[in-house]
């Protein structure tokens, strides 16, 4: 598949076959995709918990859920999912790399870094696993653990403290699915979220094309 194709495919799909498997080897490319997502000084501090058996799967709505919560069309969707892949970002091994000889920092001091690198890091790793998604074939939808749950699912996982769960990836074959009613906002254009040479002028690219020739003449 063309790779404009994949991203203009890529969307967030919450209903899936529940009949129908996805090879173990199709979620192993997958992860060799995320993988190969860029991070900052090369820590690659991420990690994936795959849970494709079905009482896995079971036990993390278990844990991600409030008791008592009524079943509606999203949760009902997405747990038709044959796959969930919970990603988590670790922020030690962030502050360890950037505190290496090489790197020149002298501590581990967290106010250096501007922004959380180690999460968009493996928000960017995520991404990569939903454009190879797509081009295999198969759907997915990243969707977050609400922070009251967060400790239900890392004692039912065993997830270590220096793992935080950014999101998870539901995998499966589409299903005949509803869309989201947040798609009836449109999608915003480039010309109200680009801005050229200075914040506030929003010049398109065919505006800039044609100015460029002008200039050559």
């Amino acid at each position: 598949m063309e790779f404009a194709d994949v991203v203009r495919r890529r969307k967030m799909v919450r209903t899936y076959d529940p009949d129908r498997a996805v090879p173990v080897e199709m979620i192993d490319q997958l992860l060799e995709y995320a993988i190969r997502a860029p991070s900052a000084g090369f820590s690659q501090g991420w990690g994936y918990l795959v849970l494709s058996e079905p009482a896995d799967r079971e036990r993390f709505w278990q844990a991600t859920v409030p008791s008592g919560a009524v079943a509606d069309s999203w949760l009902t969707g997405m747990q038709t999912a044959p796959v969930i892949v919970v990603a988590h970002s670790n922020k030690g091994i962030y502050l360890d790399r950037y505190a290496a000889a090489d790197k020149g920092w002298t501590d581990r001091d967290e106010n250096r870094w501007p922004v959380p690198y180690w999460d968009i890091d493996t928000g960017m790793a995520s991404l990569m696993m939903m454009l190879g998604a797509v081009d295999s074939g198969l759907a997915t939808c990243f969707f977050g653990i609400q922070p009251e749950m967060m400790a239900g699912y890392r004692a039912a996982f065993d997830v270590p403290d220096e793992y935080t769960p950014i999101g998870a990836l539901s995998v499966g074959y589409a299903a005949a699915d509803r869309k989201s009613p947040s798609l009836k906002r449109g999608r915003r254009q480039i010309a109200e979220v680009v801005h050229r040479g200075r914040w506030g002028t929003a010049v398109t690219s065919d505006d800039a094309v044609a100015a460029g020739a002008a200039v050559a003449k």
